[in-house]
């Protein structure tokens, strides 16, 4: 039987549960144990796949093609935990689930509520990441704040289930705030009681606090929170801010947090060893003998989570270069309105990420063109590729006015259209073209090379346009190369053009499967052109 750790939070939002959960498996593994982590989200949509990013950041896409939450890429970033649709768990699916039931006459004309019925599903739906496999701790992050209405009945499911399973296979993790009053001088661990009052009263008592601050606790503060919140003063664990959430699992490993969650749970494991963690990520991070800054030119810019794991694979790249990535953040609205030259004439390199919808999009192709023309080190990814694709057909083929048919369905020029599968599609949510699909790379590109020469390759996709073949002779007569193809239906993945320092742009999204250790082989090689651009 798999043991569990239910990771709650508490006072506000936004206190890093989603890492917390990761850098808590990181050190599980560490340990020698196979892990795996599921994320229960209280909001009402199946997914977040029709969720504007400004409502919710990035959509994260798992290998078997579920849209997720984002705090999914954080547990594959830190761990090497297999991932997939059922590691994310919303209300509106628990809904969905049971409502289905219900219209089946599965419940025999029983009537149909919260508890059991909701709260049955939600335990199915945890315990389903552990079947046919060998797991032995399964994490489970609890989205919201404790006091919400949303999340009751995800607290009142892992109430239940640790009755279920036994009080020894279970241990609660509860997130919380110890503000730093800076007129007073002092913390204050009043929220901390209360939110932890707010739990207990559901019917759930934490083993272990981890308490965010900006401020140490003093052994004082924390005996406080130990005697108020019941736990055990060495429960209660400082979450301090760092400079790089790669260094928190370092963190709690110093806090002896993994000794205490193995020691509560009951189990016997080797040390904790992470020695290559801090020899390969950590230590890089914290003295890098380069710097390097690459612009990313996105539509939605202001949210920091929109395009978390571009972000991310970009420190990826730098770790595998040993090199600080600045990143210049351009809103490419800003650059149709003030010109590209005052955003990009400090930057070492460009890249385009992904997204939809016609707002911002000229400013993208102000910003290829002139990464193109300058011989500025490019990477574009996912409509990056499509509008680069557009900028090539308009201002080196000549073809005025062409497009995606994505914005404008009476382009003369259609070089990028809709996928075949797609021409019949009516709802949006689950319907792109999604997960894990293959690529024949051509050799003797950069492409080719950045993967080490393998002739195919496998990454994972979220659209509904594709390149339009129709232009594919003409455009490989100007100059552009073809690295990469779905061989099955032969849609294009990558190109590349000739002539270029580094100018690659891919259908596909590689940011999804980068981890600090292990950068993606062609943010590997983005960020390597961007520092000899210097």
């Amino acid at each position: 039987m798999p043991k569990y750790i239910f990771v709650t939070g508490g006072v506000v939002s936004s206190l890093g549960k989603g890492i917390a959960s990761a850098a808590i498996g990181k050190l599980m593994e560490s340990r020698g144990l196979t892990i795996t982590i599921v994320k229960c989200d209280p909001y009402i949509n199946v997914d977040p796949g029709t969720m504007n990013p400004y409502e919710h950041g990035e959509v994260y896409v798992t290998e078997d093609g579920a849209e997720a939450d984002l705090d999914l890429g954080h547990y594959e970033r830190f761990t090497d935990a297999v991932i997939g649709r059922d590691s994310n768990i919303t209300t509106g699916k628990i809904y969905h689930y049971v409502i289905s039931k219900e219209r089946k006459g599965e419940y025999l004309g029983k009537t149909v509520q919260v508890i059991p019925h909701i709260t049955d599903e939600i335990k199915r739906h945890i315990k389903k990441v552990t079947r046919n496999t060998n797991i032995d701790i399964v994490i489970v992050e609890i989205g919201g704040t404790i006091g919400d209405i949303e999340s009751l009945p995800f607290l009142e499911a892992i109430r239940q289930l640790r009755i279920d399973v036994g009080y020894q296979n279970c241990i609660n993790i509860h997130v919380t705030l110890v503000p730093y009053i800076k007129s007073a001088g002092e913390i204050k661990t009043k929220p901390t009681q209360h939110s932890v009052g707010v739990l207990r009263q559901i019917g759930i008592q934490p083993d272990i606090l981890l308490c965010r601050s900006e401020k140490e606790l003093s052994q004082e503060a924390r005996e406080k929170i130990a005697l108020f919140c019941n736990v055990d003063k060495n429960a209660v664990i400082p979450a301090l801010d760092v400079s790089s959430v790669y260094e928190v699992p370092l963190m709690f490993a110093k806090e002896n947090l993994d000794q205490l969650v193995t020691k509560l749970l009951g189990i016997k494991s080797k040390d904790c060893d992470l020695n290559e963690w801090t020899n390969k990520v950590v230590n890089i991070i914290k003295a890098p003998t380069k710097q390097t800054k690459i612009a990313v030119v996105g539509k939605y810019i202001t949210l920091q989570d929109a395009y978390k794991s571009i972000y991310e694979a970009l420190v990826h790249g730098g770790i595998a270069n040993n090199a600080k990535v600045e990143i210049i953040k351009v809103d490419s609205e800003d650059i149709s309105e003030f010109g590209v030259l005052k955003y990009l004439k400090n930057a070492n390199a460009v890249l385009v990420p992904g997204g939809f919808g016609y707002r911002g999009i000229e400013g993208k192709f102000e910003a290829i063109q002139f990464a193109r023309e300058n011989k500025l080190p490019f990477f574009g990814i996912c409509l990056g590729m499509q509008s680069a694709v557009i900028e090539f057909a308009r201002n080196v083929c000549g073809f005025e006015g062409a497009n995606s048919i994505e914005f404008d369905k009476n382009t003369k020029y259609p070089v990028i259209s809709l996928l075949e599968e797609q021409k019949e599609v009516a709802d949006k949510g689950g319907t792109m073209r999604l997960g894990a699909y293959a690529c024949r790379l051509e050799a003797v590109t950069k492409s080719f090379f950045a993967y080490e020469e393998k002739k195919e390759i496998s990454e994972r996709h979220r659209h509904r346009y594709e390149f339009n073949n129709e232009y594919k002779n003409v455009m490989k007569d100007k100059g552009l190369v073809f690295a990469g193809t779905y061989a099955q239906q032969e849609l294009i993945e990558i190109i590349e053009l000739k002539d270029h320092p580094w100018f690659v742009a891919c259908q596909f999204h590689p940011e999804f499967k980068s981890k600090p250790d292990r950068a993606h082989p062609l943010f590997r090689e983005f960020v390597k052109a961007s520092i000899e651009r210097g």
